[in-house]
């Protein structure tokens, strides 16, 4: 496994926790918040407390996601994040050309 395979893993895993998080915020106040929280006289937490750590995590995850998707661009510059056996492939099915050299030379005499 290369190691932009290891990043795109990575990010793939981030952005799908980004959208989790930011689909059970409600813009106006009313989504993950209200639903633990709301009406009752005991808070499991508190509604500012879950407010505080739906948009602290979504800053968090937003920051990795970016960090993951620059640094991913390091193996790539580098030359080490591809595999090896994709060259081998590409060399193994390309096969070599003649330089017409060879083929002048060759004659059939029957």
């Amino acid at each position: 496994m290369s190691t932009f395979t290891i990043f795109l893993v990575l990010i793939i895993f981030i952005a799908f926790l980004l959208v989790v998080v930011i689909m059970v915020q409600n813009p106006k106040g009313g989504g993950l918040s209200s639903t633990f929280g709301g009406g009752g006289g005991t808070q499991m937490g508190g509604v500012k407390k879950t407010t505080d750590f739906l948009d602290k995590s979504t800053w968090t995850l937003a920051v990795a996601l970016l960090v993951l998707i620059l640094a991913s661009n390091i193996p790539i510059m580098s030359g080490t994040g591809t595999d090896s056996t994709f060259q081998e492939d590409v060399e193994n099915v390309v096969p070599e050309t003649n330089t017409g050299t060879d083929a002048a030379t060759d004659t059939d005499t029957e």
